[in-house]
């Protein structure tokens, strides 16, 4: 009876020591399609996920961005112009928290996209980046056509940004972290400190997920 117990308890503590160790992993957002194709004689069936497309953007330093840019790389996004006077300025305050999170961090960035590229120049962008305290290329202010950026903002699965009478545009703020395979793996809402928390725990998070940490 007694060795039985202890071969229960043995169970028991080695299940719970596998739980334990169980790898959280983030969802991935967006639409997914199954696709099957014979490799080797043998049928295999595999998820492909929505991904963010092929860009191409100026950013602060009057440097040219592509999606390329972002390989190998971990990266939170966001939309905002200079000239908000409502959301963006709290928004930025927010990334902040999480640009000095991961600051030493090689494999994460943070891309900004201004939805108000007529006004928000090169020049304007970087002046922009001083007055945040932003410097280096953690975090890049990205301008360009104006058609480019809003539909790319469909592919973050945000509203596109609307013009306003009032607040000049209407837009979400949402930040959202793409993997380092260019999938959606969170929306945050950016004005919202506890939500902008659980994106700094979220990232750590994705850092340790296996396809993470041998991506390139």
């Amino acid at each position: 009876m007694m060795k039985k117990l202890i071969g229960a308890a043995v169970i028991i503590l080695l299940w719970n020591a596998c739980k334990f160790n169980e790898q959280k992993t983030l969802p991935i957002a967006g639409n997914r399609d199954v696709v099957t194709k014979t490799a080797d004689g043998k049928t295999v069936t595999d998820t492909v996920y929505q991904t963010i497309p092929a860009f191409k953007f100026v950013n602060q330093y009057g440097d040219s961005i592509t999606n390329k840019n972002l390989d190998g790389n971990i990266y939170v996004a966001d939309f905002f112009f200079t000239t908000c006077p409502s959301i963006c300025p709290v928004m930025h305050r927010n990334m902040l928290t999480v640009y000095n999170a991961f600051k030493d961090a090689a494999d994460v960035k943070i891309i900004s996209h201004t939805i108000d590229p007529s006004h928000d120049s090169v020049a304007v962008l970087k002046k922009y980046a001083d007055k945040l305290g932003i410097a280096g290329n953690k975090w890049w202010l990205l301008q360009g056509k104006k058609e480019d950026t809003y539909k790319l903002a469909a592919s973050y699965l945000v509203s596109s940004p609307q013009v306003d009478a009032k607040e000049k545009y209407i837009h979400d703020g949402y930040f959202i972290l793409i993997d380092k395979q260019k999938r959606i793996r969170g929306q945050y809402d950016g004005t919202v400190p506890e939500q902008v928390t659980k994106l700094i725990e979220d990232i750590k998070t994705l850092k340790a997920e296996p396809d993470q940490t041998t991506a390139k």
